[in-house]
């Protein structure tokens, strides 16, 4: 059986609650008493219940996702871990909240952030593009004393701030590589699709796909990005024009999280099976096109990942510990058909 706190005081020498004060951060403890039972933990591989833990503190902990209104399958896919992490965790006392704000007028946003209180919250991971009045919003929000995790979308990493999701400048190279190789010595132009080069996320896919393309496979040619803002009918005339006057287009990068509009645009004009296609996260619609050859590869990211390292994190700061680094590191996935 688990050593219980009872064998902890034994071996630690002290009472039951000395040792019940050094396990809650409580007052009046001496550092002579904390060290015999840090050692004593080591020695008896005593276990900490997080919820036992949290009911002896008699603490609620209280965190919020601030999310685009408008999005795609992918948006519903982190809505769903999201609401899955919640009630996992009402046991724990931890209440998780969401509010979903049009993450493209930055006025709206930067003053829903400012509306947001030390009161109500004790960490918000926040999902949005960059711009000069989010950015400010963000740090009088950790001037407020909430915790703040830039969540997912690009945005200029703040000093004090926790980030959560892939290293974009890699996700770019590594989407640039697999299209080089895939194509070979074929010699052709890339076509690149996103919902917005604003997006410091698609700034930087952008980067690291073009640093492989232009030193690594210069017989090929990287077309100026297509910006489609999430609008079907705007990605269906821009990329049927494109491809009228490109018609040497042997490939396709789509570096936004949705998908479905630029591949369906593509799939109008073109056998998809003709040209590489390769998109970014995993949903019900890339997933359906990778099993059916419509495209070749997902460059992915866990969400439910993301959300519940976003939750530990915010915990982590709300406790005022360091989290673990290793385990809030969100990995690039490479999927193919065939390991799908």
């Amino acid at each position: 059986m688990r050593p219980t706190a009872k064998d902890l005081a034994e071996a630690a020498g002290l009472s039951l609650a000395t040792v019940d004060r050094v396990l809650n951060d409580r007052p009046n403890v001496s550092a002579g008493a904390v060290r015999k039972v840090n050692e004593a933990i080591e020695r008896i591989g005593f276990f900490r219940n997080p919820a036992a833990v949290v009911l002896a503190r008699n603490k609620l902990y209280r965190f919020r996702f601030v999310l685009p209104s408008k999005g795609d399958q992918y948006l519903l896919e982190l809505l769903q871990r999201v609401r899955e992490a919640s009630q996992t965790l009402k046991s724990e006392l931890t209440e998780i909240t969401v509010d979903q704000i049009p993450t493209d007028d930055p006025h709206q946003l930067s003053r829903h952030l400012a509306s947001i209180e030390h009161e109500e919250v004790d960490g918000v991971a926040v999902m949005a593009p960059e711009s000069p009045q989010v950015r400010d919003a963000l740090s009088r929000l950790m001037l407020r004393g909430i915790h703040l995790v830039q969540f997912l979308s690009g945005q200029e990493k703040l000093e004090t701030a926790d980030f959560v999701g892939v290293d974009n400048f890699a996700a770019g190279a590594t989407a640039g590589k697999i299209i080089g190789r895939f194509l070979g010595r074929e010699v052709g132009k890339i076509m690149i699709v996103a919902e917005t080069m604003v997006a410091r996320d698609s700034i930087e896919r952008r980067r690291g796909f073009d640093s492989i393309i232009n030193q690594q496979f210069p017989h090929l040619t990287n077309l100026p990005s297509l910006e489609t803002y999430g609008d079907e009918r705007r990605a269906a005339a821009i990329i049927r024009q494109v491809m009228e006057h490109n018609p040497d287009i042997r490939a396709a990068y789509v570096m936004s999280p949705e998908s479905r509009v630029p591949v369906t645009a593509i799939r109008q004009r073109m056998d998809a099976q003709k040209i590489v296609i390769v998109v970014h996260e995993r949903t019900p619609f890339s997933e359906e096109a990778l099993r059916n050859d419509q495209i070749d590869t997902i460059i992915a990211q866990d969400p439910g990942h993301a959300v519940r390292s976003a939750i530990r994190i915010m915990r982590a700061r709300t406790d005022e510990r360091e989290p673990i680094a290793s385990q809030e590191k969100i990995r690039i996935e490479v999927l193919l058909k065939e390991n799908l």
